[in-house]
């Protein structure tokens, strides 16, 4: 969580505003799904800010941002002392209290300053639901890199374990993370129940896996809980549900995809797959499309598997974007 959301959502969509369109959306990148929507709603609520107002909060961030210096060249402490010494106790004390309180919030902070290949060396030895409870606290990104790097069996107990996870007392947290910042101390680079886990963070760590780690932890899902797995496996997108993109949509994708990567991604596809593109190309680049694939001859898999991943995600990014739309499992909040 970066430091503007520790201002509360109105005061973050005043500055965003104040930043201007380039340097806000910057901004809004480092920022999770929910913070993003909570503020895009506050600024689309917003119609007029006071002068002093917006000073108000650009003084605020900005001392808030002098306090984080502080922190990190003397820590806690030292931060404070410099804060009275400038801003008075009162206004030095509130600044703490805010950025502590958002530090209760980040559980399992220490391991960014880990080298992911040692951590995921070490995390392989903890017991699958340690690993699923901090892969639930991870951004998706870091958690696919750990996941992907267990075994297939145990990626499938942590993925189950992820998706089955609904609320974590803090206390267990910090206990959980106090262990591992202990253990991990030499490979670190110089509330109420926590919501973690469940069917969608897991999606989301699958969605950015690839392709062969996906297949192993569906696979393995469905031999832990067959339940489980087909409610995965509807929330995910796998390359053959291209076929359930309406045309308008396969074309946009097709638009942005290169030639040699789509001959790539449609060996060995079923019938239906590599109709649907054909069908949505002019009859002369369809033609061309079957014999550049015919060309190839035999290919390894694992390089079919990455093209198609690499399709996967345009589409993700195309429908994140809002320009198609994608239907997953029993969705029926369509409208034809």
């Amino acid at each position: 969580m970066t430091t503007i959301t520790h201002l509360g959502v109105r005061k973050a969509a005043i500055l965003l505003i104040q930043l201007g369109k380039d340097k806000a959306s910057q901004v809004m990148a480092g920022l999770d799904e929910a913070e993003v929507e909570q503020i895009s709603a506050e600024i689309a609520r917003l119609e007029s800010i006071s002068a002093a107002e917006t000073e108000s909060v650009l003084v605020e961030f900005r001392d808030m941002m002098v306090a984080r210096g502080h922190i990190a060249q003397g820590g806690l402490a030292f931060a404070q002392q410099l804060l009275e010494q400038s801003l008075g106790s009162e206004r030095a004390a509130e600044i703490m209290e805010r950025l502590n309180a958002a530090a209760v919030q980040l559980p399992f902070q220490f391991l960014h300053r880990a080298d992911p290949a040692q951590l995921r060396s070490f995390i392989a030895d903890e017991h699958p639901q340690v690993i699923a409870l901090v892969l639930a606290h991870m951004t998706p990104d870091k958690a696919s890199l750990l996941l992907s790097g267990l075994p297939a069996d145990q990626q499938a107990q942590v993925a189950h374990r992820i998706a089955v996870m609904d609320r974590t007392s803090p206390e267990i947290v910090k206990a959980v993370e106090a262990t591992l910042e202990r253990k991990l101390s030499s490979m670190l680079q110089p509330a109420e129940m926590s919501r973690v886990g469940g069917v969608d963070p897991l999606v989301n760590i699958i969605n950015r896996s690839d392709r062969s780690t996906e297949r192993q932890i569906v696979e393995g899902l469905e031999a832990l809980d067959a339940a489980l797995a087909d409610e995965v496996k509807s929330r995910m997108f796998m390359f053959e549900d291209i076929v359930t993109l309406d045309d308008r949509s396969v074309q946009q994708v097709l638009r942005q995809v290169d030639g040699a990567a789509l001959a790539m991604a449609l060996k060995g596809v079923p019938d239906p797959v590599r109709d649907k593109i054909t069908a949505n190309l002019s009859e002369r680049a369809g033609e061309n499309l079957l014999e550049e694939v015919e060309l190839l001859g035999a290919v390894r898999l694992t390089q079919v598997e990455e093209a198609q991943q690499a399709i996967i995600r345009t589409i993700r990014q195309l429908e994140e974007q809002g320009q198609i739309m994608v239907r997953r499992g029993n969705d029926d909040e369509f409208v034809e």
